[in-house]
């Protein structure tokens, strides 16, 4: 009988905004085609870059599931960190376990050996955890082991140099203790976003692997405080809340895709961060949600124009926690779960399963981001007033990092005033 092993993923996003499966930002003058990160990291972007269309594909491939799971609520989660976690726990796999793993995120095992799959997620996480970004973006894994677990001096060597994996002594006999511990910890991690992630523990559990992913940024054009104003935001036909809606007049980044019927408009941050904001006509939301792939994103990028514009948008924290083992088998994810599990990559014994995965993401958006900047500068308006574009119902927010063309965080905004 297979032994118990919880995988916690949790993240946390905060003043979300970024930029991901696309190509550097038109303002900044390149070739939609150059990775210019190369330039400042070398080897490094060039392992990382294997990994884009696969860490894409992989973060449709589970949005599309998850919408069809909550169909009408708001969805936020992190496809870089279960990507992430799962790459590390299938340094602990073997055989069919480990290739369905790889496989169900979206690796073909033909075309990329396992070996640059690993070093191409540590480097991502070292590009990602980059202080001179301008973001603040802290990502790492632990493990919580039982004291009669001895895992194998090989696994955790690797997972320390490839994924900073940390590893911790937990008495899983007292629940209790264990879930302060292992909560305490990623409460810390995540500067207070994520609280109480494990609870309910089973004493029965040796093991719990744990990865979270911390985001903070400024918007490049912070929105003023008392341009903030109450105003209807229309979450389906029969329903209409109040939210505080941000309003700022100025040029954006735009684009109206008529094949998909939604606008999209792309917010920066300082730094690497980017957010791609969709607003569907009504009734297109289900449309967009299943249609949705990394080349739509391109094409999006690809459009964007500066247009003069007067935007309105919510004010909001919302967060996401989600049990996704039904949907990582869905995706092909599989044996892990069952008594067919082999992890024995970890501890020397293949009678490891996973028994039980919580995700959690977090976010919120506000005037400033964090701190508006300094400087400040003056639009010049036309005397003609701008079009009106207001995110009044419900709505896309997909943030990435430009530098390593990360998917950070996909989010459905369907009623902002639900903060969980």
């Amino acid at each position: 009988m297979k032994t118990t092993l919880y995988i916690s993923l949790l993240l946390a996003g905060l003043h979300a905004v970024a930029h991901g499966q696309l190509p550097p930002s038109h303002r900044n003058g390149h070739d939609s085609n150059e990775p210019k990160h190369h330039i400042h990291h070398g080897d490094e972007a060039i392992a990382c870059l294997k990994l884009v269309p696969n860490n894409a594909d992989f973060a449709f491939q589970f949005f599309k599931e998850v919408t069809l799971e909550a169909p009408n609520k708001n969805i936020f989660f992190s496809p870089v960190s279960i990507s992430t976690a799962f790459a590390m726990l299938a340094l602990g796999a073997r055989s069919t376990t480990q290739s369905q793993i790889l496989e169900g995120l979206t690796f073909n095992l033909t075309e990329i050996q396992e070996k640059e799959i690993h070093e191409g997620f540590h480097n991502l996480m070292h590009m990602l955890s980059h202080p001179e970004s301008g973001v603040q973006l802290n990502m790492g894994n632990a493990i919580f082991l039982t004291e009669k677990l001895k895992p194998l001096k090989k696994f955790l060597h690797d997972a320390k140099a490839l994924y900073q994996l940390e590893a911790f002594t937990t008495d899983f006999n007292n629940p209790m203790k264990a879930e302060k511990q292992i909560n305490d910890y990623i409460e810390m991690k995540t500067h207070g976003k994520i609280t109480n992630l494990v609870k309910d523990m089973d004493p029965q559990t040796v093991m719990l692997l744990a990865s979270f992913v911390f985001f903070k940024g400024n918007w490049e054009k912070p929105f003023k405080p008392e341009d903030t104003e109450e105003r209807e935001f229309f979450v389906d036909a029969g329903t209409t809340v109040k939210v505080p809606m941000m309003h700022q007049t100025g040029r954006f980044d735009f684009y109206f895709d008529e094949e998909l019927s939604c606008t999209v408009v792309q917010l920066h941050y300082n730094g690497s961060a980017t957010a791609f904001l969709v607003l569907p006509e009504k009734g297109k939301m289900k449309q967009l949600e299943q249609t949705l792939v990394k080349e739509t994103i391109q094409e999006w990028s690809d459009h964007l124009f500066q247009s003069l514009m007067s935007l309105y948008f919510p004010k909001f924290s919302i967060s996401g926690t989600y049990e996704i083992m039904n949907t990582l088998s869905k995706m092909g994810i599989v044996d892990v779960f069952t008594n067919q599990a082999d992890l024995s990559g970890i501890t020397g014994a293949p009678e490891l399963k996973v028994s039980k995965v919580v995700h959690k993401a977090a976010l919120d958006v506000d005037e400033r981001g964090t701190e508006a900047a300094a400087a400040t500068a003056a639009e010049i308006m036309t005397v003609s007033l701008p079009p009106t574009i207001e995110f009044n119902h419900p709505f896309l927010m997909l943030i990435f990092d430009r530098d390593t063309n990360s998917t950070l965080f996909i989010g459905k905004i369907v009623n902002p005033t639900i903060t969980s």
